[in-house]
C-alpha cells in the first residue's frame, strides 16, 4: 500500500473513532437536555469531509510520494485535534449542542482561541492535499470548508451567547 493510501486509511479510522466518541457524547448531552442548533447543516460537513478524503483518493496518483515535512505538519495538526477533544472531554461533539447553564470550557487551547478545532480543520484541508501535490484540491476544499465554518461559527456563537452572558 502506498503512503497516500496508508495516510487516508489512518485518517478515515481516526474520523470513525471521533464519530463513535461524538455519538456517545451527543446521546448523553441530549439526555441531559442539550439543544442542537443547525441540525440541517450537519450533513454538509459530513459530505465535505468525505468528499475531501475521496477527492484525495481519486485525484492523487497512488504512487505519489508525499512532502514529508508537510505530512509531519499534518500529524502535528492531529495532535492539536486530540488536545481539543481531550480539553472538551464529555462536551466534545461534531454537532452544535448546547446545554443551558453548563459552563463553557476555558482550558486547553480554549484559553487562547474561541474555536481551535475550526482553525485546525482549516489547516488540515489545505496541508494534506498540498503534502501530495494536489494544489487545486487544497484550494477547492479549503474554500468550501471556509464557507461552511464561517456559517457554523456564527450559528455556534449565537447558540453559546446566553452561556457567555451576552
Amino acid at each position: 500500500m502506498t503512503a497516500l493510501y496508508w495516510t487516508l486509511v489512518l485518517i478515515a479510522l481516526q474520523r470513525l473513532a471521533e464519530l463513535a466518541w461524538t455519538a456517545l457524547n451527543t446521546a448523553r448531552l441530549r439526555r441531559l437536555g442539550a439543544v442542537e442548533a443547525d441540525a440541517g447543516g450537519y450533513p454538509l460537513f459530513v459530505l465535505l469531509h468525505a468528499g475531501w478524503l475521496a477527492g484525495l483518493a481519486l485525484a492523487v496518483p497512488a504512487a505519489t510520494l508525499p512532502s514529508w515535512p508537510l505530512l509531519a505538519l499534518f500529524v502535528m495538526l492531529q495532535l492539536g485535534r486530540l488536545w481539543v477533544i481531550l480539553s472538551l472531554g464529555r462536551w466534545w461533539t461534531t454537532r452544535i449542542l448546547t446545554l443551558p447553564g453548563a459552563p463553557l470550557v476555558q482550558t486547553g487551547p480554549f484559553r487562547w482561541v474561541r474555536h481551535p478545532n475550526y482553525v485546525l480543520v482549516m489547516a488540515e484541508f489545505a496541508i494534506l492535499p498540498l503534502a501530495f501535490g494536489a494544489i487545486a484540491l487544497a484550494a477547492i476544499f479549503s474554500a468550501l470548508n471556509l464557507m461552511l465554518i464561517a456559517r457554523r461559527i456564527r450559528i455556534e456563537d449565537h447558540a453559546l451567547a446566553p452561556r457567555r452572558g451576552l
